[in-house]
């Protein structure tokens, strides 16, 4: 097995909630898809910050591509670490009054009305690439449906290659009828691409359909584990 593109090693950090993050072990390969079920909404941005380098723990280690996120240099380098990952979540921004191919373009350009014939080019592809609908191309991001506006996140996440990709309750406001074609849609990308995917998601039902490995995460003790029960009323054949 290739050497893990994630892996975290008695990790604890302070975020003033009513106890640590904290994580036991985990260690993620390439092309593997992992869910993580259990985060709420602050401890998935206290995790995902942890994972980019973003914050450093305050015990233990995170390991981001084969190196410590301790052992980050600076801004630059840290950007040069940052470019190979992707980040499927709310509070990446998307300009609700730009269409889909305007904010497919802005990781490529700022000079995006219009984006250049090539820039186009290159937008169109992602967007295709993530299934959605031609006829969403030209529509500001506004009038997307909230499964659309999550596959546009994909989109923009997949623009530099990543080696991963983060997942931060991607479904919240997403309707019960298109959960599992998202999650097809998403592992179906992810899987083409050969692209680790980290999902943390309290959605079971997508857990169970986006990933391979669902993981139940134990905060006080940090511990993560496969998880019976619910996890076999959602698996699919």
């Amino acid at each position: 097995m290739t050497d893990p593109v994630l892996e975290l090693t008695d990790v604890s950090k302070d975020y003033h909630g009513l106890r640590p993050l904290r994580i036991a072990n985990l260690s993620v390969h390439r092309g593997e898809q992992v869910a993580l079920v259990g985060f709420d909404q602050p401890s998935a941005e206290v995790f995902v910050n942890l994972v980019t380098g973003a914050t450093l723990p305050d015990r233990g280690t995170v390991c981001l591509l084969g190196r410590a996120t301790a052992d980050i240099a600076d801004a630059d380098d840290w950007l040069t670490v940052v470019d190979r990952v992707g980040i499927v979540s709310p509070r990446a921004v998307l300009l609700d009054s730009l269409t889909v191919v305007q904010n497919l373009a802005m990781p490529y350009t700022l000079e995006v009305e219009p984006p250049s014939a090539d820039i186009r080019e290159r937008a169109v592809a992602l967007a295709l690439d993530t299934g959605l609908p031609e006829a969403a191309f030209d529509r500001p991001i506004a009038e997307l449906g909230p499964a659309n506006v999550v596959l546009t996140r994909l989109a923009r996440a997949l623009a530099h290659n990543p080696a991963v990709v983060f997942f931060e309750h991607p479904t919240v406001e997403v309707e019960r009828a298109d959960i599992a074609g998202l999650a097809a849609r998403c592992r179906a990308v992810t899987s083409r691409r050969n692209i680790a995917t980290v999902i943390l998601t309290a959605d079971r039902e997508f857990a169970a359909a986006s990933a391979a490995r669902v993981l139940q995460w134990a905060p006080a003790s940090g511990r993560l584990a496969a998880s019976g029960g619910w996890l076999s009323r959602f698996r699919r054949s």
